[in-house]
C-alpha cells in the first residue's frame, strides 16, 4: 500500500459533470486542482458509448431553454445543439394494449381525463410557486407539503381512474420512481426549480428541445481533455480527514493528497459512503442515508435507418402497459441511422433488474415492437444500462427525496462541512436532476472556493 502524501490546493472528488466543471473554473483561475474518478472514464451520469460509430448516451442526454449554462458551455467548448426530432405523432399504449395516435404532451384520454390532467398540472404549478427553491423547507406550507407522498395528493385531487394513472406515468418518466415514494414536497420543488411542469415534459420548449453533437459525454470528455494531468481515473476514495487547515484526501490504493479544500461531487448514496474524520455533522450524515437514487434501465436500439418516421410517427411514445414506460428518437443528426431509446423507470425497473440480460432484452424488444410494429424487433444491436447496478451511481436520474427529508434534513444539503464543499445536480436550487444542474453545482463549488482559497499549508 502506498502512503505518499502529495500537497494541492483543491480535490474534487466524482469525474461526472459537476465535477468536471468545478475543477475547469478552479483551473481557469490558477488553482491548482487535482479530480479523482472511481471509475474507468469521466461523465458520471452522462456516460456515454460507441455504438455502429455513432456515439450514444446511456445516461443525461437533453438539454432545453433556461439551461443556460449548458448551452454556455457547449458553446465553450465548441460543441454544436440540435434539436430532437418531434416531427410526426406520438403514440401512447393504454393498459391494455391499445395504440392510439396523438400530438403534443397529452395524449387522447377523452374529455373528461383530460380536463382533470390539465386542472392537476395547473394546481401542481400553482403550489409550486409557493416553493422557495433555496430552501424548500421555510415556505409556508412546507411541512404539509412534505408530510405527505405525490401518490397521496394524486389520490386527493384526481378524480378520474385515467388521470391517476397518467398522473403515474409522468412521476416515472420524471423522476424515475413511484409517486409513494416521492415527498410531495421534493416533486413542488423540482418543478419550481425548471420553471413549470410542461418545462420537464415537453420537447419543444422544454428540457428535452435540444441534443448535443457528439453527445452530452462528448461534452464531459472535451473538458476532460483539458485537464490533462489534473485527472486521475480508477481512483476511488474512501477516507476525507478534514481539520482547520486542510483535508487529507485518501484513495483505495492508499495514496494520499493534502489540499486546501475538498468539493465532494459524488451522488448522494456515493458520497456517504466515504469515511469522514471527524464524522459529519449528524443532520448531513442523517441526510445521505435517507435519499435513494431513482431507479431506471435505459435501452438504446439502433436500426439501418429511423424506419418509424416513413410511417408518420415521431419516435416518442407513452406507454401505460410497460415495462418501458417512454421512448424518444435519438437519432443522429444525420438521420444515417435509427436509435429507438427507452426508459424503464420505478418499480418496473426493479423488477426488471431480477431477470437474465437475455430475458430483459426479449421483454424490452416485446414493448418496443408492439409501439413500434414488426421492424422493432430487430435492431442491428442492442445495449441497456442499469444505473442503478452501476457501483458509482446506483441509480438515476437524481436522489429522491423522501416525506420529512426536505423539512427535517434539507438545510444540511447544501452546506459546507468546514473545508469539504458539496457539489452535483442534487445540490442545485435551479434544474435539480438535470445537466444544468450538475454545471451550475460545480460552478457554485468552485466560486465558493476561490475567494478564501488557500494552499495545503493554510496560506493565501
Amino acid at each position: 500500500m502506498s502512503h505518499q502524501h502529495h500537497d494541492i490546493d483543491v480535490v474534487v472528488v466524482g469525474a461526472g459533470m459537476a465535477g468536471l466543471v468545478c475543477a475547469h473554473r478552479l483551473r481557469q483561475r490558477g488553482v491548482e486542482v487535482l479530480l479523482l474518478e472511481a471509475c474507468q472514464q469521466v461523465g458520471g451520469r452522462t456516460v456515454g458509448v460507441e455504438v455502429d460509430s455513432e456515439v450514444v448516451d446511456l445516461g443525461g442526454q437533453f438539454i432545453g431553454p433556461g439551461q443556460d449554462r449548458v448551452y454556455a458551455l457547449a458553446e465553450e467548448l465548441g460543441v454544436a445543439t440540435f434539436p430532437t426530432y418531434t416531427a410526426g405523432t406520438n403514440v401512447l399504449e393504454t393498459e391494455a394494449g391499445r395504440l392510439r395516435r396523438f400530438r403534443g404532451m397529452v395524449p387522447k384520454l377523452g374529455p373528461f381525463t383530460l380536463l382533470d390532467v390539465a386542472r392537476a398540472q395547473a394546481r401542481l404549478d400553482r403550489l409550486a410557486r409557493t416553493v422557495d427553491t433555496g430552501a424548500p423547507w421555510r415556505g409556508p406550507n412546507a411541512n404539509t407539503f412534505d408530510g405527505q407522498t405525490l401518490q397521496t395528493w394524486i389520490d386527493r385531487t384526481v378524480t378520474t381512474r385515467g388521470g391517476r394513472g397518467f398522473l403515474a406515468l409522468a412521476c416515472h418518466a420524471i423522476w424515475a420512481c413511484e409517486p409513494s415514494e416521492l415527498s410531495l414536497l421534493h416533486a413542488l420543488f423540482y418543478i419550481k426549480a425548471a420553471g413549470s411542469l410542461s418545462a420537464l415534459t415537453d420537447f419543444e420548449g422544454g428540457a428535452q428541445q435540444d441534443r448535443l453533437d457528439g453527445g452530452a459525454y462528448g461534452l464531459a470528455g472535451k473538458l476532460a481533455d483539458r485537464l490533462e494531468t489534473s485527472l486521475r481515473l480508477n481512483t476511488p476514495v474512501r477516507r476525507i480527514e478534514h481539520d482547520d487547515a486542510g483535508v487529507t484526501v485518501t484513495a483505495e490504493d492508499g495514496t494520499a493528497w493534502r489540499a486546501g479544500h475538498v468539493v465532494v461531487a459524488a451522488a448522494p448514496p456515493l458520497a456517504g459512503r466515504i469515511a469522514y474524520r471527524p464524522a459529519l455533522p449528524a443532520a448531513r450524515d442523517n441526510l445521505l442515508q435517507r435519499l435513494p437514487m431513482g431507479s431506471v434501465i435505459k435501452c438504446i436500439a439502433t436500426y439501418p435507418e429511423p424506419f418509424w418516421r416513413t410511417a408518420g410517427l415521431s419516435g416518442a411514445a407513452l406507454s401505460l402497459r410497460g415495462p418501458i414506460a417512454l421512448t424518444v428518437d435519438s437519432s443522429p443528426r444525420s438521420g444515417r441511422r435509427g436509435i429507438l431509446i427507452g426508459f424503464v423507470t420505478g418499480a418496473a425497473a426493479r423488477d426488471l433488474a431480477t431477470h437474465s440480460s437475455a430475458a430483459r432484452r426479449t421483454i424490452l424488444l416485446d414493448s418496443l415492437t408492439r409501439l413500434f410494429g414488426p421492424q422493432a424487433s430487430t435492431p442491428l444491436s442492442f445495449v441497456e444500462r442499469n444505473w442503478n447496478e452501476q457501483p458509482f451511481t446506483r441509480g438515476a436520474y437524481s436522489a429522491v427525496f423522501p416525506p420529512g427529508a426536505w423539512t427535517q434534513l434539507g438545510s444540511a444539503l447544501r452546506a459546507p462541512v468546514g473545508r469539504i464543499h458539496w457539489a452535483g445536480t442534487e445540490t442545485s436550487p435551479r434544474w435539480y436532476g438535470y445537466i444544468e444542474g450538475a454545471v451550475r453545482s460545480g460552478e457554485a463549488a468552485a466560486d465558493a472556493i476561490t475567494p478564501a482559497r488557500r494552499g495545503p499549508s493554510g496560506r493565501e
